[in-house]
This record gives C-alpha cells, structure tokens and sequence, in this order.
C-alpha cells in the first residue's frame, strides 16, 4: 500500500458513524423531491430540501425539461465556448438579465463553477477580495485560486468590515463577496450598511443569491432588489438547483463585466455546457414564479408559522428570518442523533456539525418550500420538539 493509501485508510469517522447508526449522509430518495419523499419503502416530511418554491415536480417545469430533449437532446458535447451554446442558453441568459435588472447574464453549468469561475478572476495580484467569514464554500474556495489579498471580516459585522476596508490600498480594486441569504444561518447581509462601506471606500459587490432568488425580492428577484439597492450591486449570482427545481448557475452584471467573464473565466470555459432540459427548467420556473406570486406568499407565512412554533417550544433559532432555519443543539453526537431518531418518526432534515461548523454551533437545518401545509409544518414541530425533549436538548 503506497503513502497515499496509507493516509486516507485511516479516514473512518463515517463508518463510525454507521456502526453507532447515526450517519446522516447520501440517504437514498426513492421518488421526485416534493414536501413528502420515500425512503426505505416509507413516506416521510421533507424538510431539508432547497426547492423553496416546490417547483421540483411541476407540470410545466417538466413538460418543459422534456420538449428540450425531443428538440435538442440530452447534452451539448461541449463547453459554452465552442460548440456547446443553444439559442435556449441565450434566451435564459437575456431572461435572468432581465429577472434581477443588469445589462447581461452569463450561465454555467453549476452554481460552484460560477463563485469558483468568477470569485477566482476579478481581482488581480496587488488587489482585494473581502470576503464575509460565513461565506459559502464555493465563494472560498474561488478566493485560494485568486492571487489577490483574501480578507475575511467576522459575519454581518459591519465595523469589521470597515476595518478590512482600512487595510486595502485605496488605488487597488476591492471586491467584496458576500451571500445574500446565508445558507445555515438564514440570515440577511445587511446590504445597505455593505453598499455604504462599498462607496466610502471604493469598493464593488458581489453578492450570492444562491439562497435569495424565489425568496426575497420583487417577483423573488434577490438581495438587491429586496433592499432597493439593484444600481448599487455590481455583480449578482444565482444557481438553478433551489427555487429554480434545475441544476446551474449564473453571473449577471454590465455588459463590460459580462464580456470579460465570458472570455476568461476557465470554470466557464473548460467545462461542459447546462443540458437543455435544465435551462428549459429554469425558463419554466421563472414564468411560474412570476405569474403564481401566492407562491412565495405562502412560503413566508409557512416560515412565520415554523418561526414562531419553534422559538415558542424553546429552540434557539439565531438571526434567522428566512425559510431556513437554524435549529442550533450545539452537540454534534446529539446532532446526528436527533437526525437519525427524526427520520424514523417520519422527518427529514439535515444536520451540520463540525468541521462545517464548530461544534458549540451544531445546528440542524431545518428548511421550507411553498408548497408545505399548514398541518406538514405543525406536524414537524411538534415531533421535533418531542424528540429534542427525549435526547435532554430542550
């Protein structure tokens, strides 16, 4: 066995986990992802799911997906580059420009590939990225491709922010990357104090709105919109695998900014093109989510509704005040245990323990889509609660 090999054998923390039957990971789905799924033969709430809008299994959203195919097959060969562009990729290119008010949008394969293709790009070697510390990991990981100076301020703290701000060249380009929704947490960036810091010290956003669009926003347009603040972003990204019920991703800034993205952004270049049907998807999502707006009005009064239920029962919630909810046991074996006992009762939710968090902040993530009923989300809390209790939590 050669060092590599003998290295990774000794990984066995998941098999750990498996032989004391709390591995909560890669848990096979047996039907479409919707508000109830099958597992192990039996139905069971789902409530760990990022299809906001509950678009996964929708008419419309898969007549589409199937017209591309019979129209355009099942792949593009290729990268968006060269041979792996479709008029359809231009079209929802020109709708999410459109959707979140830039000049232009630019689509990839992934939500990952955006952050890695675009984080890594902007800013040069003697430049800034700004970087809030519970940043998704797709926008870090852009940053350790970059050659410029990463900088990380403490999350949503705004003096900390500013004192990052302090330490950049004032003639050097900073780039400040935050998530709109944060993906645990659930909380806001708080935009307006960020756009402020932004023009005191000359700097440009970036903003991630993985978690944001279908949710926040004029017609679930995002972050920026929500605020008012659209003219004050410099760039927005979002992903298709949420509220989208696809799989990809996109930049959308000026037309400047798009052109040289396009042309230089290797995450784009060297990677195959979305599939049509998963662009189809996302033009289907964006008409349903445009023309159903009760859609998102019932996503948010189920969020208020669990909100309440469960600061009510005792769970620390955090700052969160969106459809994910932190629910924070800060013990990760009480954790993965309330998870395990959790899907036998008939509730699916995710856990996250260290190292994706510290274990004094262990939390399970506990997510809504428009498309739960009152009584689904009653039922939830009142089982959570009941084993929580049992597992001494509460």
């Amino acid at each position: 066995m050669g060092l590599l090999q003998d290295k990774l054998s000794g990984y066995d923390a998941p098999q750990k986990a498996m032989q004391a039957g709390i591995y909560p990971y890669f848990r096979a789905i047996e039907s479409e992802q919707d508000t109830v799924v099958i597992i192990n033969g039996k139905k069971v709430l789902m409530f760990g799911s990022n299809s906001y809008l509950g678009l996964t299994n929708h008419p419309k959203v898969k007549a589409a997906a199937k017209a591309a195919i019979d129209k355009y097959g099942t792949g593009c060969a290729g990268s968006r580059f060269l041979n792996g562009t479709l008029d359809i990729h231009i079209e929802l290119e020109n709708k999410l420009a459109q959707l979140v008010n830039k000049d232009a949008a630019l689509c990839y394969s992934t939500g990952f590939q955006v952050n890695l293709g675009v984080v890594s790009l902007l800013a040069g070697r003697h430049d800034y990225l700004l970087l809030d510390e519970l940043d998704h990991a797709s926008i870090i990981e852009g940053s350790r491709l970059s050659f410029s100076k990463v900088l990380k301020f403490a999350h949503n703290d705004m003096n900390s922010l500013k004192n990052k701000l302090k330490l950049c060249h004032k003639d050097r380009i900073k780039l400040i990357v935050v998530d709109g929704i944060f993906s645990m947490e659930g909380d806001l960036i708080n935009l307006p104090e960020v756009v402020k810091l932004a023009e005191h010290y000359g700097a440009s956003i970036m903003v991630d709105d993985a978690h944001a669009l279908g949710v926040i926003g004029k017609n679930g347009s995002g972050t920026a919109s929500h605020f008012g603040l659209t003219d004050k972003v410099d760039l927005i990204m979002g992903t298709f695998s949420k509220s989208f019920a696809s799989l990809g991703g996109f930049i959308a800034s000026d037309k400047e900014i798009i052109n040289f993205i396009k042309h230089n952004s290797r995450s784009l270049i060297f990677s195959a093109s979305m599939t049509p049907s998963a662009a189809a998807s996302v033009l289907a999502s964006i008409e349903i989510m445009e023309n159903e707006p009760e859609r998102i009005k019932h996503l948010w009064d189920m969020t208020a509704l669990a909100l309440n239920g469960f600061r009510s029962n005792g769970f620390d919630t955090g700052k969160s005040e969106t459809p994910i909810i932190p629910l924070f046991i800060r013990d990760d074996i009480k954790a993965l245990q309330l998870t395990q006992n959790l899907l036998e009762d008939g509730i699916f939710v995710n856990p996250v323990v260290s190292p994706a968090v510290p274990k004094e902040d262990s939390l399970i993530r506990y997510s809504l889509m428009a498309t739960h009923t009152k009584e689904q989300v009653e039922i939830s809390i009142e089982k959570i609660t009941k084993a929580a209790k049992s597992l001494h939590i509460l």
